[in-house]
């Protein structure tokens, strides 16, 4: 979405980012998250919980839907961007900016409209899995497309308008100040380009985008529990 503070302007020639589609739902997966969304501990008490970014992660990982790839977790609650190795490692974590409303759908056609025809509360980030690639804004700047129908890319965060404090948001101690964009998630420049530019070099691995209104499960078909 074109401005000049979140540059995910979608150009007319760029290549279509496509959700893939969901895998069959297997039953140990979504068994491992619920467990330890219900408190069995995954690790010893001692190292404390695991954020469920981290859990989730694990569950992607046992039901094979990750593809044997690195992939990403973004956590909306938590206004955190998780990457992850092939094996579920946590290989680094940076706080990001999302979409200014609550919601995990984005506006059917955003993509396309002018800026001055967003309405506050469109300004969403949605939730699922997306198969990102990389990509260019209008700009010429190398970002990473999350849903390119709608616009949505993971960049680089871009301080032109000072009113709007997105660095000071991102060093902020929390979440909550962290919802500004237009549904573009905005990565502190050093990360992006020290793992996010390098992990998504290659086209088709996830990025997994958590609800923060829908259930797990219904964005997410391989957590469900056969027979639940």
């Amino acid at each position: 979405m074109p401005t000049a503070t979140e540059p995910g302007a979608r150009p007319p020639a760029s290549p279509r980012a496509k959700r893939a589609a969901p895998f069959t739902a297997v039953s140990f997966a979504g068994v491992l998250l619920a467990a330890a969304l219900t408190g069995l501990p995954p690790q010893p008490a001692s190292a404390g919980p695991r954020p469920v970014a981290e859990q989730f992660a694990q569950a992607a990982v046992a039901a094979g839907d990750n593809q044997s790839q690195p992939f990403a977790v973004i956590d909306k609650t938590a206004a955190r961007l998780y990457l992850f190795d092939r094996d579920g490692h946590l290989v680094a974590s940076s706080p990001v900016l999302l979409g200014l409303a609550r919601g995990d759908d984005s506006v059917p056609g955003i993509g396309s409209r002018p800026m001055a025809d967003i309405r506050t509360e469109e300004r969403t980030t949605p939730a699922g899995r997306f198969p990102a690639e990389p990509g260019t804004n209008t700009a010429g700047e190398d970002i990473t497309w999350i849903d390119y129908d709608a616009a949505i890319s993971m960049h680089r965060v871009r301080a032109t308008n000072p009113a709007e404090r997105r660095l000071q948001r991102l060093a902020s101690p929390t979440a909550s100040d962290n919802r500004i964009s237009y549904g573009c998630i905005n990565v502190p420049a050093g990360f992006y380009d020290r793992h996010v530019k390098p992990m998504f070099a290659n086209r088709g691995r996830a990025v997994y985008v958590l609800p923060e209104v829908a259930p797990l499960d219904a964005r997410f078909p391989f957590l469900r529990v056969s027979g639940n």
